[in-house]
């Protein structure tokens, strides 16, 4: 095996000066995404900034922060969308900006998502850096700036800010910090509901090391010393799989307290914005239903392949025998976001925290030559910007 395929556990990988190449590429990506826009948002006499702010869930995020729970909004088809559907703890770092600072609740937003999105580059660095090596931890940040809905990741929304809390606490798991695992996965449960799939990955890895651990005290004449630790172990591996789940249970008990309706009260608000688990029956219809004219067949043709090119990223990360804790999450935030009744415009960004899919592309990235290696991401960059300052002057993120 090549060393890319080897897992290793460099030291002091977390550190600012070993991630500090992939933070200036992340950066730079990042900047020329913004630039785009901006000259894009110019030539349509749009101001690129309120695209970013005060647009779409942003615009919900900063009534949440400005005037707290229960804002509603009724549609003529009977339809409630309520502000109960968005998790908390983006409005609350909003507002707490905003009261230290003189910036309003749209421009704390915005500075919190970017610096989340600093913080979630940096993760992901941590992980691809743990796992397979300091090389493929710059491509896997390079790649996760370079996708399509990259743009995403500078507006006021809660995708970077999930994402970081999410990269964190799975590169906890990797690293034995599981009280640091645990809470980073409470605090991803107050971000976004995609926040199970941290849960599920705390607490697979959490099962798996006790399995482990019986084992190894079962085996016939194991090191005393090797049994001690891993007693020394259990206490925080299950405090740690103790808060995990916490934050986004707390928030749902709260939502259901709140509209009096029990632990259904989340699922009633969701289901006003017609969000709900089908098992992909919805998006399989969409997408059934656009091969019904020429036009439309090509970008139903186009579902199906991005569908199958998701699946298939998933299955060679199973290959390549990624650590159980990414392979839970990846499988989590790929399955609720295919199967989920919600926008269909939505899913790629819905898709956006699932980095884990990205390492192989950044493995066949990392064996290029620097300079192919430069040329690809450039290219990529340049389309990834054009695509997000036409999306957003367009249709955007619903």
């Amino acid at each position: 095996m090549t060393d890319l395929e080897t897992r290793v556990t460099p030291p002091g990988s977390a550190t600012p000066r070993r991630a500090a190449p992939a933070l200036l590429g992340y950066a730079a990506v990042r900047a020329l995404g913004l630039l785009a826009l901006v000259l894009w948002s110019a030539a349509r006499d749009k101001s690129a900034y309120t695209l970013l702010t005060a647009r779409w869930d942003a615009l919900w995020y900063t009534r949440v922060a400005e005037l707290g729970y229960g804002y509603e909004v009724r549609l003529p088809n009977g339809d409630v969308h309520s502000n109960l559907a968005f998790f908390p703890l983006l409005p609350w770092l909003e507002r707490l900006l905003h009261a230290v600072t003189p910036l309003s609740y749209a421009d704390a937003g915005f500075v919190v998502s970017l610096l989340a999105s600093l913080a979630a580059a940096w993760g992901v660095f941590a992980v691809a850096d743990h796992v397979y090596g300091r090389r493929a931890g710059v491509c896997a940040v390079l790649v996760w700036a370079v996708l399509p809905v990259g743009i995403v990741q500078s507006m006021a929304y809660s995708e970077s800010l999930f994402t970081a809390l999410a990269a964190w606490s799975l590169y906890a798991v990797l690293t034995g910090r599981w009280v640091t695992a645990g809470a980073l996965a409470s605090l991803a449960g107050l971000t976004r509901p995609v926040g199970l799939a941290v849960v599920a990955a705390v607490w697979a890895a959490g099962v798996a090391s006790f399995v482990r651990d019986r084992k190894a005290r079962t085996a016939d004449g194991p090191p005393r010393r090797e049994v001690r630790a891993a007693g020394a172990r259990v206490a925080p591996r299950a405090l740690g799989m103790l808060l995990a789940p916490l934050g986004a249970a707390g928030y749902v008990l709260w939502v259901g307290h709140h509209t009096g309706k029990g632990l259904l009260g989340y699922l009633d608000v969701q289901a006003g914005w017609r969000n709900g688990f089908d098992g992909g029956y919805a998006f399989a219809r969409f997408v059934a239903e656009k091969f019904t004219s020429f036009p439309s067949a090509l970008a139903g043709l186009g579902l199906i392949v991005g569908v199958a090119l998701l699946v298939w990223l998933y299955v060679v990360c199973v290959r390549q025998r990624q650590p159980l804790e990414l392979l839970v999450y990846a499988g989590v935030v790929l399955a609720l976001a295919l199967c989920a009744s919600s926008y269909f415009g939505s899913k790629p960004r819905l898709l956006l925290p699932a980095f884990p899919l990205l390492l192989p592309l950044a493995l066949a990235l990392a064996r290029l030559r620097t300079s192919r290696s430069a040329l690809v991401v450039g290219c990529l960059a340049v389309a990834s910007a054009g695509y997000g300052a036409w999306w957003l002057n367009g249709s955007g993120p619903p």
